[in-house]
């Protein structure tokens, strides 16, 4: 079939909730992508934040391959199998977190990031302490509970009532913050950087000062890391940035800057659908048996695939370079001489450029020059490539960008 007949077969039986390009994707290999009529774009969208590795990467594909020589796909949580111990084990070894539980996307790991902070919410401190505080411009999913965390109308109003228990807080306002606890909050749940609500980084007077109001009531403290985790941002999750130890986070003794629990998963497995929900020990002990499950979650081969990924990104020379590249970026961003550009922020390879006109029509003109763009909001224009993207590429994106900007 041609471009214009799958879009045609697509249309007539697929759900119309996506707003897609104009174009059919048939292949990709490192940061660029080829449409079926040969036509290149290099990528700054990356699966929205998810291929870490970019396109037919070799380690990815061994990796597949290896699960896929044991022929077991799938065998239910039901068993024990090694590759989601092993995961586990990498994911602890290298956060907080004593335990984790797999799930299969990052609306689902806050769902049940909800669920768990609830259960020791009650545990410890009565049936009433059941509140979520959440912040403004966040985006943590659209399933019902992680709908209710995301205060936009647009995406709220058609399906309300949405869970009950959910209040809002400025974020980075601390006053706001504490404005709005009390005993019956249970958890405060913050992304360290905003990625749908406009690339927006938290404040470190802000995330150190969520970690005092947590303590001081007796609430969890909850990072959605969903996109901004797993070295998109030259660590290997964001808050670990934050800290002024040398080489990242490395407190041996707490750390004003961590959480609780900590929700994962776009990059995880490159593609493939995963989710984690990493916690302390004194979460999980108030978990029991039966309190939460799925079906498909942490099974062999996906768990498999993700170890190759976090062991991979989780490098000192490979989170170096991404932060290196990050700074290339941006630093090639501030040169671009177009009056649409209001601001330019984020952090490693996530980064939001503000703009003075819809963000929309530099993602469809991008298209005419190669490139694959996302937005994030109205206004600002989100470039979260591969992380393998090279320092040439980079030039290549600014290139191309400063043409589109110039043409509008």
């Amino acid at each position: 079939m041609n471009a214009q007949e799958v879009i045609e077969l697509e249309q007539a039986h697929v759900l119309g909730v996506y707003g897609r390009a104009p174009f059919v994707l048939e292949r990709g290999a490192g940061s660029t992508l080829y449409d079926t009529e040969g036509r290149a774009y290099l990528d700054c969208v990356a699966g929205i934040a998810v291929n870490a590795l970019g396109y037919n990467d070799a380690g990815v594909a061994q990796a597949i391959g290896e699960a896929l020589a044991s022929g077991m796909l799938h065998v239910s949580n039901l068993y024990h199998t090694a590759p989601h111990a092993r995961l586990a084990e990498l994911l602890c070894a290298g956060s907080f977190a004593d335990k984790v539980h797999f799930c299969n996307s990052g609306a689902e790991a806050n769902e049940g990031a909800f669920k768990f902070a609830r259960r020791y919410g009650r545990a410890h401190g009565g049936d009433n302490k059941v509140e979520i505080l959440a912040f403004t411009n966040a985006f943590h999913g659209r399933t019902m509970g992680a709908l209710a965390a995301t205060p936009r109308p647009k995406y709220q109003d058609p399906f309300k009532p949405l869970m009950p228990g959910v209040r809002f807080a400025e974020f980075n306002d601390l006053a706001s913050a504490r404005s709005q606890m009390d005993e019956t909050v249970c958890a405060i749940i913050v992304e360290p950087i905003q990625g749908e609500g406009g690339v927006h980084a938290a404040t470190p007077e802000f995330l150190a000062g969520l970690r005092q109001l947590a303590d001081e009531y007796g609430a969890l403290l909850i990072y959605d890391e969903v996109q901004c985790g797993v070295g998109r941002t030259g660590a290997l999750w964001a808050h670990q940035g934050y800290c002024t130890k040398a080489s990242g986070c490395a407190c041996t003794d707490g750390c004003q800057f961590e959480p609780d629990i900590l929700t994962a998963a776009k990059p995880l497995a490159a593609g493939l659908p995963i989710g984690a929900i990493l916690m302390r020990q004194r979460v999980a002990d108030v978990i029991e048996k039966g309190d939460h499950g799925s079906t498909f979650a942490g099974g062999p081969l996906v768990t498999h695939v993700a170890h190759h990924v976090v062991n991979r990104v989780g490098q000192p020379h490979f989170l170096a370079e991404v932060e290196a590249k990050g700074r290339l970026l941006r630093d090639l961003l501030e040169e671009i001489n177009s009056p649409h550009i209001v601001e330019i922020r984020g952090k490693g390879l996530m980064v939001g450029i503000e703009l003075d006109i819809e963000a929309a029509a530099v993602v469809n003109r991008g298209y005419e020059e190669g490139l694959i763009l996302v937005n994030a909001g109205p206004n600002v224009l989100r470039l979260v490539p591969p992380l393998v993207i090279t320092e040439e590429e980079i030039h290549v994106v600014v290139e191309r960008l400063t043409r589109v900007l110039h043409a509008l």
